[in-house]
């Protein structure tokens, strides 16, 4: 299987040994799926964008199978439908990787590249890849707004920044404001427990890309 992100420079090697643990469970499924993307999942969208939307992590059916990040699985169906709608999406997205889409003014990444036993990474792994994310982000020439889709994404871009925790909490909808002038904007995880039990909506997460929107056209000189 071949996957190409749109930040080559800036993305993990594909037999990345950063995380024992990762490394491992990548080496198991491989054996298990050959035909399986298995390794670190590259960024996927607009080299151009103004928006970057920061997921936890690759899900084993999901970007972990298919090397797309949101593909393969329910946690995108809310993404991508959201994505569409706000006329990000270039095409129609069937949730493979072999569908054709392209973004067009967004891109999406991972807080942690790799996929974590349970989706759960540990503090040291998600340490061990944000040095990939600081890269990715320092070649988006463009972006204005950063959406994190959870705590585990929004604490890694509060700890790029060098501004701390305790003084920028994770809530959904806030918005803070990054030394770089860029913005961050907190979502809950538009992940399949999250859409279930209705902690987040399609309303709501409508809300936040509407909040994106308007930031970015006010920043704009």
């Amino acid at each position: 299987m071949s996957v190409h992100g749109p930040l080559s420079s800036a993305e993990a090697p594909k037999g990345c040994r950063r995380c024992p643990r990762l490394a491992g469970l990548r080496k198991s499924l491989r054996k298990e799926h050959p035909d399986w993307w298995n390794a670190p999942v590259p960024a996927f969208g607009d080299p151009d964008a103004w928006l970057a939307i920061i997921g936890l992590a690759p899900g084993k059916e999901g970007a972990h199978r298919t090397g797309r990040p949101f593909t393969g699985d329910a946690s995108g169906e809310m993404l991508f439908a959201t994505l569409t709608d706000f006329g990000f999406v270039n095409g129609t997205f069937a949730n493979d990787p072999d569908d054709g889409i392209a973004l067009a003014g967004a891109i999406i990444l991972n807080a942690v590249k790799c996929l974590p036993p349970e989706n759960k990474p540990t503090g040291p792994e998600i340490t061990n890849c944000r040095p990939y994310l600081g890269k990715a982000l320092s070649a988006l020439p463009n972006l204005q707004i950063i959406l994190a889709l959870g705590k585990v994404a929004h604490d890694s871009i509060i700890r790029l920044s060098g501004a701390r925790l305790v003084d920028h909490k994770f809530s959904h909808g806030a918005a803070h404001q990054l030394s770089d002038g860029r913005t961050l904007i907190d979502s809950y995880h538009c992940s399949r427990y999250n859409v279930n039990t209705g902690r987040l909506t399609a309303t709501m997460f409508e809300q936040v890309f509407e909040q994106a929107v308007y930031l970015s056209s006010v920043s704009r000189p």
